[in-house]
């Protein structure tokens, strides 16, 4: 028997947690109830859980919080030992299915009419995601159920007691990749028994650990995990994990380099290795425009990007000098986006307003902060929810950025953060805590079509820079010559599928293309954006209403107006042809629609680097 949980639409759900973020957790407490006005069930699928099991769960979850110090303060350590316990309570008591458990609007009503006083007292000033389920890997309640769901064992003396092998950051790195690695109970599993077996004496844990998700991130598209049997997968974990733990004590090359060129292809087995065959690990071509990384200066540079989104502004600093020894994102997806692209580079998947220097002091010494962070509105918003979010982001990344004392710092945000009055304040806020860590800043807004970009997409960015360093720098110069247009870009892409019409669109769509839009989350569906931007690009010859799945075929009309596909919008912000992203549609189109070009954060990135070499 399985039961339906009443769900709290997003509509009803904001207005709540903006309400609530203010209040205390004995006015939260006043708030608690078993159900909720504009609450909804889907219409099928099991019984709807009554109002008497609702407050058994909660009297449930409070006695363990009150373990952990509820209502009042508490440690990380006792917080996360109530976090193991409820993640069990969770997935054993609530009878949930996993079709039920992955509706954000089940734990959104979990969090803010049931039980909101223990999420606000688990995570103060939480942000949207933690409370919304807008990402369920870090709600408070749902990720723990997935959890749960992924290691629960029901043959096992303690069902959930592969709970206590991994902590919590340890255990989001297999979720994190969860397409490939995290989405599969059965290899979970597995790793949790290869793991709490390992002689990992003298070595860093977690580090061992992102080689060995790496190694098995790269064998993934190629070995199908869960069509072989428990004893034959454990071998074969145990192998991988050995080779991550040889390469820890002798620091042999990193996993992306050791990993041979052909890897066995169980796919067509269903059980073991045994008959595999061998098959060739497909690789494709880089962009041929691309600057080799390395090319440009032997020396090179240490940096931490914050707010990576899919990794294009961190992959355009590389071209420029600047290897990442940290990047961190609050999305999963794009966390498993810049895995996909860069399985080297060091991705933290957690809001930026959670993270403390101290959870990583290694990052201490870097030469550049930089980061593409969300757009804030005008003081005229300051008292919307997303605004507040925004501001948060934008804090924590200047006080970040103080606390490390880097010797440059970017970050890209709206123009009128550089020009506006309406920000005139925040500027001044910037500058003053820069300042104080001896940090001077230049302003500037840049187009990205001035470096080959084929877009008129304006950007305001804010560089920073200790002494003697600020004195040198000097802001790029355009390119000179002139973008390439949307039909140069995509004239192949819209050929691709024998459209007849091809050869036409390409002369009509002459010119570089709008801005994209659509890396808000708040935004509608996959399309192009606002009214204006959808003219644009009807001008260009593209329907902008909403992103196709593949380039025009056969049957396409000539004279029609193609959709573009979220591959052809990611060649607008100039990504390299390689570069994967992960996600469903409008997830990848977001990454895309966020970013920074790769081109012009090399540019930037290389008249940083000229101000440190001096």
């Amino acid at each position: 028997m399985s039961f339906l949980y009443p769900r709290l639409l997003v509509e009803q759900a904001r207005p709540l947690f903006a309400e609530y973020r203010h209040l205390s957790i004995g006015e939260l407490a006043h708030r608690v109830a078993v159900e909720h006005e504009s609450a909804v069930y889907v219409a099928t699928g099991g019984d709807r859980a009554s109002s008497a099991q609702l407050r058994e769960l909660r009297e449930g979850v409070v006695d363990l919080a009150k373990q952990a110090g509820f209502p009042g303060d508490s440690d990380r350590t006792h917080k996360a030992e109530f976090d193991l316990q409820l993640a069990a309570l969770l997935h054993a008591e609530m009878g949930m299915v996993p079709a039920e458990a992955a509706s954000r609007d089940v734990w959104a009503f979990l969090a803010l009419v049931l039980l909101p006083d223990v999420a606000f007292w688990r995570y103060p000033q939480p942000p949207t995601d933690r409370v919304l389920g807008t990402d369920l890997t870090r709600h408070v309640f749902g990720r723990l159920w997935w959890r749960a769901q992924l290691v629960h064992s029901s043959g096992e003396a303690e069902p959930y007691g592969a709970l206590q092998i991994l902590g919590e950051a340890a255990f989001d790195q297999i979720y994190a990749r969860r397409a490939a690695l995290g989405g599969s109970p059965h290899l979970v599993r597995a790793i949790l028994r290869v793991w709490k077996n390992l002689d990992l004496n003298g070595l860093n844990e977690r580090d061992t650990l992102r080689d060995f998700l790496k190694r098995l991130l790269r064998l993934a598209p190629f070995v199908l995990f869960d069509g072989i049997e428990e004893h034959s997968l454990d071998s074969e974990l145990r192998a991988v994990a050995q080779e991550s733990i040889d390469a820890q004590r002798h620091g042999s090359a990193p996993a992306q380099d050791r990993l041979p060129e052909l890897v066995p292809d169980v796919r067509t087995t269903g059980a073991s290795k045994t008959s595999s065959s061998l098959v060739p690990a497909q690789r494709e071509e880089s962009d041929p425009q691309a600057v080799p990384v390395g090319r440009l200066d032997t020396e090179r540079f240490r940096s931490l990007e914050v707010c990576a989104g899919a990794g294009a502004q961190a992959l355009g600093l590389e071209r420029a000098g600047f290897d990442p020894m940290l990047l961190i994102d609050s999305k999963a997806d794009a966390c498993f986006t810049i895995d996909l692209n860069r399985p080297e580079w060091d991705v933290v998947c957690m809001d930026l307003t959670q993270f403390h220097l101290n959870m990583r002091p290694d990052v201490s010494g870097i030469d550049l902060i930089s980061g593409g962070l969300p757009r804030v509105k005008s003081l005229a918003t300051v008292g919307r929810t997303e605004d507040t979010e925004e501001r948060r982001v934008l804090r924590a990344a200047i006080t970040l950025a103080c606390e490390i004392k880097p010797k440059a710092l970017l970050f890209e945000n709206v123009p009128d953060l550089v020009e506006g009055l309406d920000f005139s304040t925040d500027r001044a806020w910037i500058e003053n805590e820069l300042r104080q860590a001896g940090l001077y800043t230049h302003w500037k807004v840049l187009n990205a079509a001035d470096f080959g970009v084929p877009q008129n997409r304006n950007s305001g960015f804010l560089v920073a820079l200790q002494d003697p360093y600020y004195a040198r720098f000097v802001w790029p110069e355009p390119s000179g010559a002139p973008a390439p247009t949307v039909g140069q870009v995509l004239g192949s892409s819209m050929a691709a599928h024998d459209w007849p019409g091809a050869e036409l669109w390409i002369r009509r769509a002459d010119r570089i293309a709008p801005a994209l839009v659509g890396g808000s989350e708040r935004r509608g569906g996959a399309d192009l954006g606002p009214t204006g931007s959808k003219k644009a690009w009807a001008a260009l010859g593209i329907d902008g209403n909403s992103l196709g799945d593949e380039p025009p075929g056969s049957d396409f009309p000539v004279g029609g107006e193609p959709k573009l596909t979220v591959e052809q919008a990611a060649m607008i912000q100039a990504f390299p042809a390689d570069w994967k992203l992960f996600g469903g549609k409008i997830s990848r189109y977001r990454q895309v629609g966020h970013a920074m070009p790769p081109p012009l954060a090399t540019a930037l990135g290389l008249s940083i680097a000229a101000a440190l070499r001096g």
